[in-house]
């Protein structure tokens, strides 16, 4: 048996370091400026305990740009390194400083760095990197360490005003693009907005009238630009913040978003894990036009990724905000989470936090959450279909709403129209529509028998019924034009008809002739003589399973999403149209009254279109004549 160990040498791992370790080039800014927001942060450590004796107000991180010198420098006022350290933390590849200290100072300091890699991003977009420090430390001299990107460096004493950190990075001749103002400037709004010690890049002008009347003068007043606001929202506790103060915050996450959020849930917890974050609840388009990516997942004030998948619930990636959290399990490059236990806690956390949220809006103020029910019923019916706890929770706030605006939970609204809308097999039958307009005449058939019918038009709605079925036993649910109200909710009553066999079998190939026989089936029902002569319906199991499939999941999966529309044409015996048509002895006319009538009942689905449309203007134009 051979043992060994394996052979590592600098020459193969700073190449893989240099150009596979980060998926975005530009991450190199983020890294370098997270160490040096860590070494203020440390440094401000070992003062509070009295182990350094170094000054700690006012720190601060700076960005310098000099194009001609083609340089980018980033310099911080923290705790600096001497020539020992820097052999530590930079000559030796992955020993992180930070790592180091917060093992050594653990629930005293809070740093962002772990891995001890990030600083060799720098070589992504540098020919060359120098680093001039002067460590807090009494008596401390200053040093230099210069590289190439190759694994040979050189480190000398230098001169240095004042402790701390410069980092100048000599951008190479494929990485101009950095050296433009406007791609920094947008980098740190994109990585440093909410960064915890304040981070300078240069220097703004306004315009200030000094003085009065006539002696009053314009002068240009320089200041400092500060590009990242230390001290967010979602770091601060809720009692400390008013309504504006969550307003402001939205706008400053979303500048070019015009609408305010609906409301928001503030996240705090530190056991079992700690989170701090905000969320907000937008408008939402009823066609639901979602977009995701708008929650910025952070590490300690550090932005990390847009794309939260797995830690948000999948229904609340459509929210908007912020999550905070070192407890994350990020990959080395810290460039996107990694899945364990921790995340489904906090995505767990998360649910229940906004389920919450929700039952205290509607227990606080319900005329308020109902209406808001309209803008926020897409996130609650996608999380009840999504997570089942979250459906346990929901469905003791989620609203149905009448054709009137009435608006009931469900089991307000089963007990409402349990009297009338209780078929002869004892189910409980919910009327819905999803589209007030369209399904109009329908809606007042209903209406005529004292039946109440419900709104259910977002996209979602196919998927939901069948939950609620599952969860209401006795219960269905049933579109207003999927049969003849009669047959919608059966009771024992019948209706004789006027139309003996013999004259359905005359009547039924005249009215077949006027639709097309591979998409509609001939019914005849016996029906009061105030109902519609022809009535277009389609199978509750059909359209929805096809509902169901536009959205994804349902029908697709039984191969129903492909099938052609079919419909039932249901021809009323008892309305004196239908005997008017089977009395007519000249078969011209019979046909055209037939016709006629057929297009009538299309027409009101909107399934009249192109040359059938045409052809009904003109017969009816004929009629008139």
């Amino acid at each position: 048996m051979a043992q060994g160990k394996i052979n590592v040498q600098t020459e193969n791992i700073f190449p893989i370091i240099k150009q596979f370790l980060y998926s975005d080039q530009e991450i190199f800014l983020r890294e370098l400026i997270s160490n040096a927001v860590d070494a203020t942060q440390k440094l401000k450590t070992l003062a509070q305990l009295g182990e350094s004796k170094a000054n700690a107000d006012n720190l601060r991180v700076e960005v310098k740009l000099d194009k001609e010198a083609k340089t980018l420098t980033f310099s911080d006022n923290g705790i600096g390194m001497t020539a020992d350290e820097v052999d530590k933390y930079i000559n030796q590849i992955a020993f992180s400083g930070a790592e180091e200290f917060v093992q050594k100072y653990k629930d005293k300091a809070s740093v962002i760095g772990h891995f001890g890699l990030g600083f060799y991003s720098a070589f992504m977009v540098a020919s060359k990197v120098e680093i001039i420090t002067l460590s807090h430390t009494e008596g401390a001299v200053p040093v230099k360490w210069e590289c190439d990107g190759s694994p040979n460096f050189t480190l000398e004493e230098t001169e240095k005003e004042g402790r701390g950190t410069d980092i100048v990075l000599h951008i190479a001749d494929d990485a101009v693009e950095y050296l433009e103002k406007a791609k920094i400037q947008q980098l740190l709004d994109k990585y440093c907005k909410f960064m915890p010690i304040e981070i300078k890049f240069g220097t703004n002008e306004r315009k200030e009238k000094i003085g009065e009347g006539d002696d009053a003068k314009e002068e240009t007043i320089v200041e400092d630009n500060i590009i990242n606001n230390p001290s967010p929202a979602w770091t601060k506790a809720p009692s400390d913040l008013a309504a504006d103060d969550y307003k402001n915050f939205y706008r400053e996450l979303y500048p070019m978003t015009f609408e305010e959020p609906l409301f928001h849930i503030h996240l705090n917890v530190d056991y079992p894990f700690n989170l701090t974050g905000i969320l907000f609840f937008p408008k939402l388009k009823p066609n639901m036009e979602m977009q995701k990516n708008k929650i910025q997942l952070y590490s300690n004030q550090v932005f990390v990724t847009e794309s939260v998948e797995g830690i948000v619930p999948d229904f609340l990636t459509m929210l908007h905000g912020v999550i905070d959290s070192p407890d994350i399990p990020l990959n080395v490059s810290r460039s996107y989470l990694q899945s364990d236990a921790n995340v489904k806690k906090i995505s767990k956390y998360i649910s229940k936090k906004v389920a919450d949220k929700l039952e205290d809006l509607y227990k606080n103020d319900r005329a308020d959450f109902e209406k808001k029910w309209d803008d926020i019923k897409i996130f609650i019916e996608y999380g009840m279909l999504s997570d089942d706890k979250f459906f346990d929770k929901a469905k003791g706030f989620a609203l149905l709403k009448n054709t009137e605006g009435v608006a009931k939970t469900m089991e307000e609204y089963l007990e409402f129209i349990k009297p009338l809308q209780t078929d002869k097999d004892g189910k409980v039958v919910v009327l819905y529509t999803s589209n007030q307009e369209e399904q109009y005449a329908y809606i007042s058939s209903a209406k005529d028998k004292g039946y109440d019918v419900v709104v259910l038009d977002s996209p979602l709605s196919a998927h939901l019924v069948g939950k609620l079925e599952q969860e209401y036993k006795d219960t269905t649910f049933t579109r207003v034009d999927g049969d003849t109200i009669d047959k919608l909710i059966k009771k024992d009553e019948e209706i004789p008809s006027k139309l003996t066999e013999d004259d359905e079998k005359k009547l039924k190939p005249v009215i077949e002739a006027s639709v097309p026989k591979e998409k509609f089936t001939v019914t005849f029902e016996s029906m009061s003589e105030t109902d519609q002569p022809f009535t277009i319906t389609q199978s509750e199991f059909m359209r929805r399973m096809k509902d169901m499939n536009a959205v994804g999941g349902g029908g697709g999966m039984m191969g129903m999403g492909n099938m052609p529309e079919m419909y039932n044409l249901v021809v009323n015996a008892n309305h004196p149209l239908v005997s008017k048509i089977l009395n007519e002895s000249e078969e011209g006319k019979q046909k055209s009254m037939a016709k006629q009538a057929t297009d009538l009942a299309l027409l009101s689905q909107n399934l009249l279109k192109g040359e059938a449309l045409s052809s009904f203007i003109k017969r009816s134009v004929e009629l008139i004549n």
